[in-house]
């Protein structure tokens, strides 16, 4: 019974793969995408299928709750007009880390493993001009525009690296402790004492034996929940520097003798996340179109104790660990490397991996606090938030200081995401790839039979196989402008 329910199940899905991927050769790009993405069950009966001697393929791009359209380069808004090489060696740094971990990484995604290889070409090719990096991209990547489902843009913030004055004890001025990860959060389970620290992550802490409960909220640990227990890193004077270094999730903190101590985020208590700016705009304390990080900090200033009940509001609560960064050194990304302003993108790790260069359209208020400066920038995925959820959500690094924090604390706008994809998982052409299923034998010969007055197209040409360079420049030809349609 159970293999006979089994093999009804495998030859629907191969009957829905067959019909999916005719569709896909008629009507090509987004069908073949859409074929890509389909799943075969594993186990599935495969007696049927035409795959003798077929290569393996890899597994399907799944990116959840997202759309993927694939897009010509001449049709990436801004593509021909960007410094490539100034992108090219942000995604080398990528690439040092990925290629560094590839052996001991348990990231089973296709994307990644693929990044691996790509990068491994892109070491092989420095140093490269502009011309000869947009051509890497354009050779090695398709572009794929991404937005959430029944939306056509992405959401956009900005982050820099605060620079704040503090000392290394308690002082009458310094007050406020800046903490590093407690080593009784307990994640999904399990003590978790190194390595990345999940965006999206159950946190909790034991009590007695057994019993699990939530971690300590912000507002227990304003009020001491972790005094005494030596987790202090250092001391800082306003409580409202702490709560933007936590939203930021990194810092410079000039001690009194001098030294630049540098921090970086480390862990969260697992609380979610509350936008205090979207509080203020539904209060009518800030109007919308004014908010940035600069409002947010003037109100909490201006009313320190409806600037603490705000605060507390966000129970969220980070952690951080001391960096071996020097003073003239870029904050660390979540991926381990030093950040790039206005080519490093922070993005949700739970769907993309680290290394994925993501080009970035959208009408932004860098420049000034209208929307006027034209971004159009390929960016690299390095980075992560506990804010930065969803297949098109983004934070740009700005850099450090006063100017990157005016500049990043204004956005919040929407942007049209266009994520690149390495060939050797091109969803495009792995759909085009897809052997069809022999004919179904219970079916007559008449069934199959044209109707009255059609007429028979000849023997499809076989298609040629690509792979290596021959792929990517069978692909790049592909990506060329359509022919005008008839």
């Amino acid at each position: 019974m159970f293999r006979r329910t089994g093999d009804r199940f495998a030859a629907t899905n191969l009957r829905r793969a067959s019909k999916a991927m005719r569709c896909a050769r008629r009507a090509g790009g987004a069908a073949a995408l859409a074929l890509a993405l389909a799943v075969v069950p594993a186990g599935a009966d495969h007696t049927n299928a035409r795959i003798d001697h077929a290569p393996p393929l890899p597994g399907p791009l799944k990116i959840d709750e997202s759309k993927l359209e694939p897009l010509a380069w001449g049709e990436v808004d801004g593509w021909d007009h960007d410094d490539h090489a100034e992108a090219f060696v942000a995604f080398l740094q990528s690439c040092r880390a990925l290629i560094r971990s590839a052996q001991a990484s348990t990231d089973e995604r296709p994307i990644r493993k693929a990044l691996v290889q790509v990068c491994r070409r892109a070491r092989a090719m420095v140093p490269l001009d502009r011309t000869a990096a947009r051509a890497f991209f354009e050779d090695n990547f398709r572009a794929l525009r991404i937005s959430r489902l029944a939306e056509d843009q992405g959401f956009l913030t900005g982050y820099y690296e605060p620079i704040v004055d503090g000392s290394r004890f308690p002082t009458g001025e310094f007050t406020v402790p800046v903490y590093r990860r407690p080593g009784d959060l307990i994640v999904q389970g399990k003590r978790r004492k190194a390595g990345g620290f999940p965006n999206k992550a159950r946190v909790f802490r034991k009590l007695g034996k057994r019993k699990l409960v939530p971690y300590h909220d912000r507002a227990a640990i304003e009020d001491g929940a972790l005094d005494g227990r030596h987790l202090e890193i250092c001391w800082l004077k306003d409580p409202i520097d702490l709560f933007f270094i936590q939203i930021q999730g990194s810092a410079r903190v000039r001690l009194e003798d001098g030294a630049m101590l540098r921090v970086n985020y480390d862990a969260h208590n697992g609380h979610a996340y509350l936008p205090v700016g979207r509080v203020l705009i539904e209060r009518k304390e800030v109007p919308k179109e004014e908010m940035s990080m600069q409002r947010i900090r003037e109100w909490m200033t201006a009313k320190p104790e409806e600037g603490k009940a705000l605060r507390r509001m966000n129970r969220s609560y980070v952690f951080f660990r001391v960096t071996g960064l020097s003073e003239h050194d870029e904050a660390e990304g979540a991926q381990g490397i030093p950040l790039t302003a206005v080519r490093s993108l922070a993005v949700d790790r739970a769907l993309h991996v680290y290394g994925t260069p993501f080009f970035i359209a959208a009408d932004l208020p860098i420049a000034t606090e209208h929307p006027g400066t034209r971004f159009r920038r390929l960016m690299i995925a390095q980075d992560t938030g506990s804010a930065i959820v969803g297949p098109a959500r983004g934070d740009i690094y700005f850099g450090a200081g006063e100017e990157a924090a005016r500049a990043s604390g204004r956005i919040r706008h929407n942007g049209h995401f266009v994520m690149l994809v390495p060939l050797d998982i091109d969803p495009v052409e792995l759909g085009a790839q897809y052997p069809l299923p022999r004919p179904d034998p219970r079916k007559s010969d008449a069934a199959a039979m044209p109707p009255p007055g059609a007429v028979r197209a000849g023997p499809a040409a076989p298609r040629a196989a690509t792979t290596g360079k021959s792929r990517r420049e069978a692909a790049r030809n592909k990506n060329a402008a359509p022919a005008p349609k008839p």
